[in-house]
Formats: structure tokens, C-alpha cells, sequence
């Protein structure tokens, strides 16, 4: 039982020396905004595999999302990548923040390079994430920006006490191979749409009924 529950709380497809990015949320529900952020961080950094981490809920939200399994669904159906994997893992491994995966990962893949993304938006509030300053210190960090959310999030606690691991410009492109503490903007013409505008439309509850 013990060797089974190992084999589940590893991702697929990995092997030692790739650099893997990650991209943790909810996504309740995904679009195609989250497509195009995966696809342009794995061209950007180089990276060989690309995994959604579907989380079960997040600490900072009081709002429960729809059903784990309904989202990992509809993640699948809408991403259609051979190196951009769908996961529910930390619904197996029982963690709630982004450190304690990390935690996990790292010691279950031993030799992977894991890079973490996320949009500018959570830059902001990032310093309110547990354990953030360990989040940085062992992984290298993608930001994914439109111009004005990068502006907004360049002064943010977290931007401005790492600002020293800050890579500019073709550095970024170095990312996935940098020793941590290393992080990095990367502008993108983000695709416009949201998880909030579409549930507030009542499109994902429609998905849902049918």
C-alpha cells in the first residue's frame, strides 16, 4: 500500500534533469487564458513539461469551488498538449499551500528542476502566501504580466524584497536553469477572460448542468 500511495503522489512523465514548470489554482473554471499562459511559459523557459496543479481550495479564498473532479475534467478537455499535463496531486498528497507541495515534489523527483508560474495578480499579494520567502529561495519563479499588471505588482513586498534574484530582459530566457533565489517577468498578449467573469456570466455553471 505503501509503494502504491508513492506512485500516486508522483507526477507522470518526468524524469531527473528536466525542468518542469508548475502552475498552481483553482481553475474554477479553466479558459483559455490559462492555455495561453502554458504555452508561452513553455516556449519562454525552455521548459520540458508543464503541469496544472488543480487545487482542492484556496486558503486565501473563502469561497468553495466546484467539485476537484469537475475541474480536473474540464481541464483535460480544454488543453490539448502532449507536454502540458492536467494533475490533481495535491488533493493525494493532503496540502493546502503552495510550500508544502513544493516540499513534496522536490523530494519525490529528486534531479527535477521545478519552476513555478503565476500571473502578476498574485505577485501582489504573494508576501501573504505561507511560507512565501521559501517558495523563492528553493524554486525559480515565473511571473506571467500584462504591462499594466506588471507595473502595479513591480512594488509589491515580495518585488521589491527579492528585487536583488530579479532576471531582466533575455535572462529570462535562463530561468529554468538559475539557482534559486531567482524569479522574473514575462509580458504576454494574455487572451481577455477570467474564471470570475465567466462564473459571473453563468457559464461555468451551465458546463456544470450539462
Amino acid at each position: 500500500m505503501r509503494i502504491k500511495l508513492l506512485m500516486i503522489c508522483k507526477l507522470p512523465h518526468i524524469r531527473p534533469g528536466q525542468s518542469v514548470g508548475l502552475l498552481g489554482g483553482s481553475f474554477d473554471p479553466p479558459h483559455r487564458g490559462h492555455a495561453a499562459i502554458s504555452h508561452a511559459a513553455l516556449k519562454r523557459f525552455g521548459l520540458d513539461h508543464l503541469f496544472w496543479l488543480v487545487s482542492p481550495g484556496n486558503p486565501l479564498k473563502a469561497r468553495q469551488p466546484a467539485p476537484l473532479e469537475r475541474r480536473i475534467s474540464a481541464s483535460r478537455g480544454l488543453i490539448q498538449h502532449p507536454r502540458i499535463h492536467v494533475s490533481g496531486i495535491e488533493a493525494d498528497l493532503g496540502t493546502r499551500y503552495t510550500a508544502q507541495t513544493l516540499r513534496h515534489l522536490r523530494r519525490r523527483h529528486p534531479g527535477v528542476r521545478f519552476v513555478w508560474l503565476m500571473g502578476a495578480d498574485n505577485l501582489t499579494h504573494f508576501h501573504r502566501w505561507k511560507d512565501w520567502q521559501q517558495i523563492l529561495d528553493t524554486v525559480p519563479v515565473g511571473v506571467l504580466a500584462r504591462p499594466g499588471d506588471r507595473i502595479s505588482s513591480r512594488f509589491s513586498p515580495a518585488a521589491r524584497i527579492y528585487r536583488h534574484a530579479m532576471l531582466k530582459g533575455s535572462e529570462s530566457q535562463l530561468l529554468a536553469r538559475a539557482d534559486s533565489p531567482a524569479w522574473c517577468f514575462v509580458n504576454l498578449p494574455m487572451v481577455d477572460v477570467s474564471s470570475t467573469a465567466l462564473r459571473a456570466r453563468g457559464e461555468w455553471s451551465a458546463a456544470q448542468q450539462g
